[in-house]
């Protein structure tokens, strides 16, 4: 029966997913639809069922199945939290990087997020997964915290210093490595006026903190830059990369493919994507000769001045990047490093330990956060014991003792 009930959600849920593609569904609708639905086969589950958890794969193909697309830009409303909380806690433990890495383009980039329900999200999250799960999403929103007041402190350094002010607007966050997804960056070169601003924060940064070194992401950045076009002016809000790349045309007329990529220093991929959006999509800011809707190394670019559109104020994307791939990796390799420290501290109690035992244990204290592979864990042991960490009984092959 509780696999029936279980197949069952799951293709509720799947027509919830479906009804929304067909019709435009507002996402906030959709998952009060899927609340509404959790709600009611939670009373069948504690009146039918006597609260039995069911097999955890359904849950998880329920979450990735119908789920994970849809709550990545829903505001919850308070109500809604600690139902939302409780289905949140189905999604496999490989979806939770995925999720922190929409939490940051959401605190980064979205001026509407209101820290207060941030943070109620956080605490219902915490009871409901436990602290380890999240200590890192807590840390991101500390860190825009801490980034505000950071802000304030900066703009009046350069009031009460006019003569290092760049003259440019300029917003920094300094976030805290390790608890947020990593970033791909590269040694961008950037234009001389947006190495006047970063000079000028980091002699303010100096006068806070001696102990901390900063490494700049610019492929998070962005920009507000006004294009001037001869049938007007317009403010153009765009990425660190593609602003670079426009300002290089205030010293050239024309430039090579090539050219911007060594003037930028940048890869080709990085190059052809940054291009693309400035030649070949909606906004045409560059003429590309020949005129085609492809990048090749062998094409010139020059600014269009005649551009013109109704709006005077314009955003134009840059094509995402399928992280995927990447994001996978990271996740295989905090995976290790945890197992790692599980069986170190495990061993640190117990001294000498069973590799029973260990392994039980081991599985026992990541359960929250992941479910380890038993094979996975023997060969960290092997590897702890190669490194001089653990060290087999001689008489006893399946027990191991911990060096200190």
């Amino acid at each position: 029966m509780s696999c029936i009930l279980s197949n069952k959600l799951v293709f509720c849920n799947l027509q919830q997913a479906d009804k929304r593609g067909m019709v435009g569904l507002q996402e906030q609708v959709f998952v009060r639809k899927v609340i509404e639905l959790h709600d009611k086969y939670l009373a069948y589950v504690n009146n039918c069922f006597q609260n039995h958890t069911f097999s955890q794969g359904k849950s998880e193909n329920l979450s990735d199945e119908a789920m994970e697309e849809s709550l990545e830009k829903v505001e919850l409303p308070l109500l809604c939290i600690s139902t939302t909380t409780r289905i949140f806690f189905f999604v496999t433990s490989l979806r939770l990087p995925f999720f922190r890495r929409r939490l940051d383009r959401l605190l980064l980039f979205d001026n509407s997020v209101n820290d207060e329900h941030e943070r109620s999200v956080l605490t219902k999250l915490k009871q409901q997964c436990g602290g380890q799960f999240i200590s890192k999403m807590e840390r991101m929103v500390t860190d825009l915290t801490w980034a505000k007041e950071n802000q304030g402190s900066f703009e009046e350094y350069l009031s009460n210093s006019p003569i290092t002010n760049p003259g440019i607007d300029l917003t920094v966050i300094v976030l805290t490595t390790g608890f947020w997804p990593s970033y791909k960056s590269f040694d961008l070169h950037l234009p001389v006026e947006m190495v006047r601003c970063i000079e000028t924060f980091k002699e303010f940064y100096q006068t806070q903190t001696n102990d901390r070194k900063l490494k700049w992401t610019y492929s998070l950045g962005t920009c507000n830059i006004n294009g001037n076009f001869e049938p007007k002016t317009i403010e153009l809000i765009v990425t660190t990369y593609q602003a670079s790349a426009l300002l290089l045309f205030n010293a050239s007329d024309r430039l090579s493919y090539q050219e911007i990529m060594t003037q930028l220093n940048l890869s080709d991929d990085d190059v052809v994507r940054l291009l693309h959006s400035l030649s070949c999509a909606k906004y045409k800011i560059l003429n590309k000769e020949p005129s085609t809707k492809t990048i090749s190394p062998t094409n010139v670019f020059e600014f269009n001045s005649k551009f013109t559109d109704k709006m005077r104020r314009i955003k134009i994307p840059l094509p995402p990047v399928d992280e995927k791939k990447r994001v996978i990796e990271d996740v295989e390799m905090d995976r290790r490093n945890d197992v790692y420290a599980s069986i170190m501290r495990i061993m640190k109690s117990h001294k000498v330990l069973a590799q029973q035992q260990l392994v039980m244990e081991c599985i026992q204290m990541l359960g929250q956060i992941f479910k380890p592979d038993v094979k996975v864990i023997k060969k960290r042991i092997e590897d702890l014991i190669s490194r001089q960490y653990l060290a087999r009984d001689k008489y006893n092959p399946n027990l191991f003792k911990y060096l200190a």
